[in-house]
Parts: C-alpha cells; structure tokens; sequence
C-alpha cells in the first residue's frame, strides 16, 4: 500500500527551497448589491421608532409615507429629499417673521 503524496512537498513558501517565488492570492470582499439599491433613499423616522422596529419586526412610517423595517445600513443611501423636504417643513419658523432673540 502507498502513501498519498505530500501536499507540502513543493511548498513555495518552505524556507528550505531557495530562490521561488509565491504569487499570493487576495479575496476581495464585495457588498452584495440587490438590483434598485441605487435609487434607494435613507428616510427619516423617529429614533424611538426604529428602536421599537428592532425589538418587534413592524414596519416604520418615513416622513415622506414610506412603509418599511429598517435594516440597512442608512449612512450608505442618500437622504430621500421628500423626508428632508417635511423635515424642513416642520423645523422652519411657523410665523415666517425669521429669527428669534
């Protein structure tokens, strides 16, 4: 009976062989992107919302009236400019008289 071959037997990285060189491969890692994501938008939406989301699996209602569970990564995504819109919306002075003092 014969012994399998050694798997280590030309080893390039093997100090005792002179003069080889090693190509050394590198994996690089890719984010799986699913078709769409580029026109996908981050919304806004109370913190205590999406903390609730988390906790339970429900949806989340976004400024702009998007339905969804939050589970992406929002700093990746532009903000949706009908949430910014309603945003400002609500920020801005109701009066219109500018700044308060």
């Amino acid at each position: 009976m014969s012994m399998p071959p050694d798997p280590f037997e030309n080893d390039p990285r093997d100090p005792g062989q002179g003069g080889g060189t090693a190509t050394i491969e590198r994996e690089q890692l890719r984010e799986h992107v699913e078709p769409g994501d580029s026109e996908r938008f981050a919304h806004y939406v109370r913190k205590e919302k999406i903390m609730e989301s988390a906790l339970t699996g429900e949806p989340v209602i976004a400024l702009c009236g998007k339905v969804w569970v939050p589970g992406r990564d929002p700093n990746k995504f532009p903000v949706c400019p009908e949430c910014k819109a309603v945003y400002d919306g609500i920020k801005a002075p109701k009066d219109g008289g500018g700044e308060d003092k």
